[in-house]
């Protein structure tokens, strides 16, 4: 074999191991960048206070901390506001500040008793302010203590499955919010399996509280997963104080989250907020800046850094 030769191959096989480096250099950096797809979000009525004061200034606060996205609630219907904004201006102000809104929590528990002609004319007023935000998901967050009986939670995924067409057909998606009333024992039925099983998967999504999964279901988030794999769009982060159950900063309290997070796939969630609804330790702003500061350090790999404009 002559010089020449030798070269010649010498020269591909660098070209093959090159190539290969670069082929898996991209495949690793593309699964990497594949698990950081979640902007840091934050549940709007953790910090009610703050926004019932100065909405702006409030945000602008959340932004500095870290936080990129959020989920809204206390929509004003009859005039289309949201904390006292125009819902085209509330957007501009999120755009402003490089911020976006992927979720509200809507009032629809108040629809429980009333005709499906009422709960359509709230839906529309609800689809006109999630659309002027560019939401992606109108959330039922609550049933109040009424509705909260076998028969109620029946008439509740009825709702579910009417809103969640009526959703749909304005390119929005639905998702119901779980506390712990879903979970207690009505004589071997407990409303969560009503909600899951008898809404349509493909209207209506869940968002599953983790802390109230923790302190009332009997099984495991993975478990809920294994059941309803691509169905948990959005979860809410929030730990469980070790001493009285309450609320906790996250990383402050005793839910294990490094057995959750690797899930995200298998639940098929899209958004993720951090929700503390009280028993803060210290100031609110710090209590939120200590669990953005956890989240971060901890699972670094699934949410995307803030970009600062």
């Amino acid at each position: 074999m002559n010089n020449t030769t030798n070269s010649q191959l010498t020269n591909r096989r660098t070209f093959l191991w090159q190539a290969g480096l670069l082929t898996s250099a991209a495949f690793l950096g593309s699964a990497f960048e594949s698990r950081k797809k979640f902007k840091l979000g934050l549940q709007l009525y953790t910090m009610r206070d703050a926004m019932a004061k100065d909405p702006k200034g409030s945000l602008k606060r959340f932004a500095e901390i870290g936080y990129e996205e959020f989920e809204t609630y206390g929509f004003d219907a009859a005039n289309g506001k949201y904390y006292g904004y125009d819902a085209k201006e509330f957007y501009k102000i999120l755009s402003d500040l490089n911020l976006t809104t992927s979720s509200g929590h809507y009032d629809l528990t108040q629809f429980v008793n009333k005709s499906n002609d009422e709960l359509k004319r709230y839906i529309d007023q609800c689809i006109e302010g999630a659309q002027a935000l560019h939401q992606e998901y109108i959330t039922w967050p609550w049933l109040d203590p009424e509705s909260r009986t076998i028969d109620k939670f029946k008439i509740v995924a009825e709702k579910l499955n009417l809103i969640g067409e009526q959703v749909k057909q304005a390119n929005l998606g639905l998702a119901y919010h779980n506390h712990d009333f879903e979970f207690i024992d009505h004589n071997g039925q407990i409303g969560y399996d009503i909600i899951t099983k008898e809404t349509d998967a493909s209207l209506v999504k869940l968002q599953m509280d983790l802390y109230w999964i923790a302190k009332a279901s009997k099984l495991a988030p993975h478990e809920w997963f294994l059941k309803y794999p691509g169905r948990y769009v959005m979860w809410h982060l929030k730990d469980m104080d070790k001493v009285s159950k309450d609320y906790s900063e996250m990383g402050n309290g005793s839910i294990d989250f490094s057995k959750i997070i690797p899930d995200t796939e298998l639940a098929g969630v899209k958004h993720i907020f951090v929700e503390q609804g009280g028993n803060f330790k210290v100031d609110p702003f710090d209590s939120i800046t200590v669990s953005a500061n956890y989240v971060r350090k901890n699972f670094s790999e699934y949410f995307i850094e803030r970009k600062k404009k």
